[in-house]
């Protein structure tokens, strides 16, 4: 199926919060949403809606704000809606500075005002909030999203699918992978291979499906869509994407890199990276392989783009969020403490092909994905019936 035949319904805010979430209970949920802002006076009196440079937050109290109604929320059994401003991390999944404030200029405190007064928060943010916020929810005992970078083509498609269809597709792509002893992963980038492999270690394949009933203290990061691992090793090399263009190999031993090699463009990035990866080797621990499992657009977006059916991501830094050991506190510097995912789909990473990757478990070698198209094997095995 490609993108152009797909469709989807109109974005219902109403719909996506009872299914993903459910209705409140007793007096009701309390509800709240948090944005990002470079500086916190930008909240006062919402002056940041002035300026042309936060569409998302922008989204966030047009859309989400504004959207739960009186009557949406007497329907959903919310309370409060709240609306807070934290300062902009800077960086994927970094802890956020503790100073929050709302539209009246008030001081508060995310530890002790936000965090143990609500059951539900929605960080609707430029940068990831996914691996503190969850490190939160378990804590303190709430639930919530994350919906980082929305834009419009989010809002019309990954935030308009039926989360319990999501759900079902994400379990069978789930058990057709989990368990597996290891995936070698072969690339092609400006004529030379690589090849990346990850361990595994026949652990359970774990799921982000969008469902985030009562009782979890959880944390769905949305759009949803995904089947990930958290690797127990790796080794090999494959290649990485800059944002202005300039290709890499990077050389990985014992479960992180350990080199950036330059293969064209700025060569002063590699030096940079390479610099970081000496004076702090946390960031390069490998923390996550993933794979979509949805038939979405792409928006240009990795909170959605990494969940279509066909891309796979490998991510370096924290994987405390994910089951995983690394904790901020094991980098040289908490400001280098983030989860960075790295994504491999056509409109991202052009001049980069996954030609294959394989699946190894119970003795026995199993092709996943072939040039951004899941294998015959993952087809049965998830029902995909449609042309893709």
């Amino acid at each position: 199926m490609t993108a152009s035949s797909l469709s989807f319904p109109p974005f219902s805010l109403q719909r996506l919060m009872s299914t993903c979430f459910g209705h409140g209970e007793g007096e009701g949920d309390r509800l709240c949403i948090l944005v990002d802002l470079p500086e916190l006076s930008k909240m006062h009196d919402l002056a940041f809606l002035e300026d042309d440079d936060f569409a998302v937050q922008k989204y966030a109290y047009e859309i989400f704000h504004k959207g739960f109604s009186a009557e949406i929320l007497a329907e959903l059994n919310y309370r409060f809606n709240d609306f807070y401003a934290f300062n902009t991390t800077g960086g994927s999944n970094l802890d956020p500075d503790d100073d929050v404030t709302d539209a009246n200029g008030s001081q508060l405190s995310l530890v002790k005002d936000i965090y143990p007064r609500y059951d539900l928060i929605l960080a609707i943010t430029d940068f990831s909030l996914t691996a503190p916020l969850t490190t939160m929810a378990k804590k303190f005992g709430f639930r919530g999203a994350t919906l980082h970078g929305v834009n419009p083509i989010i809002l019309e498609s990954g935030l308009s699918v039926d989360y319990r269809e999501v759900s079902v597709q994400a379990e069978r792509f789930r058990s057709a992978l989990t368990l597996s002893d290891a995936f070698e992963l072969d690339f092609e980038a400006l004529g030379e291979t690589s090849t990346l492999r990850i361990e595994c270690g026949g652990q359970e394949a774990q799921k982000s499906h969008g469902l985030c009933p009562r009782g979890t203290a959880d944390v769905a990061n949305l759009p949803a869509g995904e089947v990930y691992f958290v690797p127990t090793g790796a080794s090999g090399a494959f290649p990485f994407r800059f944002p202005d263009g300039t290709l890499s190999r990077m050389k990985v031993r014992d479960g992180a890199i350990f080199e950036a090699e330059l293969l064209t463009g700025d060569p002063k990035l590699i030096v940079d990276r390479n610099s970081k990866l000496k004076d702090d080797p946390a960031t390069g621990i490998l923390g996550e392989l993933g794979f979509g499992t949805q038939n979405l657009p792409f928006s240009g977006r990795d909170i959605q783009d990494e969940k279509i059916l066909g891309t796979c991501h490998v991510a370096t830094g924290r994987s405390d969020h994910l089951g995983g050991s690394l904790t901020p506190d094991l980098f040289t510097s908490r400001k280098n403490a983030s989860h960075d995912d790295i994504l491999y789909a056509p409109p991202k990473t052009p001049e980069i092909n996954v030609t294959e990757v394989r699946m190894y478990r119970d003795g026995e070698s199993q092709v996943v994905l072939a040039e951004y198209l899941p294998s015959d094997y993952l087809k049965d095995a998830i029902g995909l019936v449609e042309e893709m």
